[in-house]
């Protein structure tokens, strides 16, 4: 970590909060708030959470701002898992003794549809002395810093590399106490990252997409775990990306009979009736398998698009077996993961954008 930094960014964010300007006492007084609120909500306490509060309790977080329509991450939570379920996942990350690595890898494990930027959230306004909040500006600070090693994509931020992340922040947190801030937790390195070390040239060196080459060494190098996860970000990152252009999007569809998908996107659309176009996402695994399954879609009419997405080696593996099938090599179409990753990154930055403006009726932006 590049110390010298450090240390002219905490004197220079000291100065400010020393004698902080009345937005920014407001802004530490709505942080308090948020802390007192979600501290609220004990373990038993959640585990007998309504469906209405759970949208209220998640609604609140800084993560859901990409969401103008915030009921739609709701009802995916609690169709895909049973309200039973991601009541009794959020308190077991929250309030159970085991480590944090432990609590995190399971939470990711068992609920899918709330990131790390959601799940960080949460545990740092529950115990802002322990836990970083983690998410793209974060990673912009750390970067800036010179930290090693950091996750850029979600697949990657295991249990024990946030814990390891948390650690860095406790040092930070060190950092500003030293230099003047009076009981500093990794909320109070929240602020700072934000207000110090969003440096431009970082912001947008992050943005830049990792190289298709790059991306397929990792999946080839991935275990079955990793290979799973990877798989699953890019099947909720494709929901993700269809809803906020509008689409009706769901995950795990059957579209066929002997054909379920990993992604759809459905629209009516005039005189065309229902349409629908298909995802399939190839990490490992045999390629005569996806094939025959974006084959079987086909067989439903309302299927006018199907979609391959995996890494650039897969997909040319892909496209060679699909050229001796007319109907397949004529209709089918391919989509690199970076691809995915960069278009889901820019779409969540333009919707977070958007929706801070407040001009549109809530609901009606990112899916209706």
């Amino acid at each position: 970590m590049r110390s010298d930094l450090l240390h002219r960014h905490a004197a220079e964010y000291v100065a400010k909060v020393s004698a902080p300007s009345a937005e920014m006492a407001e802004i530490i007084a709505e942080r308090a708030s948020r802390v007192a609120y979600y501290q609220s909500w004990t373990a038993g306490r959640l585990q007998t959470m309504t469906e209405t509060e759970l949208l209220e309790y998640l609604s609140r977080l800084w993560a859901m701002l990409i969401w103008g329509n915030k009921q739609y991450v709701v009802d995916k939570l609690v169709a895909g898992h049973g309200l039973a379920t991601v009541r009794e996942e959020i308190a077991h990350l929250l309030w159970s003794e085991d480590p944090v690595a432990s609590r995190w890898d399971r939470f990711r494990s068992r609920i899918k549809g709330m990131g790390p930027a959601m799940m960080s959230e949460l545990l740092s306004h529950v115990h802002p002395d322990s836990f970083l909040l983690w998410n793209r500006r974060a990673h912009v600070g750390l970067d800036y810093l010179g930290v090693a090693g950091l996750p850029k994509y979600n697949y990657q931020l295991t249990g024990e590399k946030y814990a390891e992340l948390c650690g860095v922040g406790k040092l930070l947190a060190l950092e500003l106490s030293a230099a003047g801030v009076k009981n500093a937790n990794l909320l109070d390195v929240d602020y700072f990252i934000w207000e110090e070390l969003q440096v431009e040239e970082n912001l947008s060196r992050i943005a830049q997409k990792e190289s298709p080459a790059q991306m397929s060494r990792e999946v080839a190098q991935a275990d079955p775990v990793t290979a799973e996860f990877i798989h699953n970000e890019v099947k909720e990152k494709l929901a993700d990306i269809g809803q906020w252009l509008g689409f009706s999007s769901k995950t795990e569809v059957k579209v066929a009979d002997g054909s379920v998908v990993d992604t759809v996107w459905e629209s009516t659309i005039g005189n065309m009736g229902r349409v629908i176009y298909v995802f399939e996402v190839q990490t490992k695994g045999s390629v005569d398998s996806l094939l025959m399954n974006l084959l079987k879609a086909l067989n439903n009419a309302a299927v006018q698009g199907i979609v391959a997405v995996s890494d650039a080696a897969q997909i040319e593996k892909i496209r060679k077996h699909a050229a001796g099938v007319a109907v397949l090599s004529q209709k089918l179409r391919y989509w690199d993961y970076t691809d995915v990753l960069a278009t889901h990154e820019a779409l969540e930055t333009v919707n977070e954008s958007i929706n801070k403006l407040d001009l549109v009726p809530h609901g009606l932006v990112g899916g209706s």
